[in-house]
């Protein structure tokens, strides 16, 4: 785990333009976030919990580890509102596989792709923040507003997943312009 302060990680990736790279999308796609037009949301997750399983020892004391499935299903409930504030993309993304990501978007009824990066080529080029636990490497819980591959701001930590999106909300209708 690094030891990068939270403010320290807002301002190395806040104005960084995007890699070019193709991330398997649940939706069947590969997603370039770097040649997306407009404004795109993508909140990066650790996990969601797969059904019937329980969580890695030690999980629930790991800060900002749990809440993925209430931070995916508060963008899914506010979906259209960010459309209608000029979200033209919005997305998940996790290190889990595009297979496992189908099973938790058809279960939480997602309207949006969860995008994959089991590789970590796109954590690893943004040296975005992560942790391991149980033997996974794992994104730690940020969201980018991204405007025609750059990055305009950045949410991090992510302290109440549920309320992820209606922040997201708030920023965009206040920024209309980036």
């Amino acid at each position: 785990m690094s030891s990068e302060s939270d403010a320290h990680v807002i301002a190395r990736l806040t104005g960084q333009m995007l890699p070019s790279l193709a991330l398997a999308a649940t939706d069947g796609q590969a997603v370039d976030l770097a040649i997306l037009t407009g404004r795109s949301v993508v909140y990066a997750y650790p996990r969601t919990a797969e059904p019937d399983k329980a969580s890695p020892d030690g999980w629930d004391e790991i800060p900002g580890a749990k809440g993925c499935t209430p931070q995916s299903c508060s963008f899914r409930d506010h979906a259209k509102e960010l459309s209608a504030v000029g979200v033209d993309h919005l997305f998940g993304l996790s290190s889990q596989t595009t297979e496992y990501q189908k099973e938790a978007a058809e279960r939480l009824h997602l309207p949006f792709a969860l995008l994959s990066d089991t590789d970590h080529r796109f954590k690893e080029s943004m040296a975005m923040p992560d942790f391991i636990i149980d033997d996974m490497r794992l994104f730690k819980r940020l969201t980018m507003i991204i405007y025609d591959g750059r990055i305009a701001k950045v949410f991090y930590p992510v302290d109440a997943p549920a309320q992820d999106a209606e922040n997201v909300l708030v920023w965009c209708r206040d920024n209309p312009k980036g």
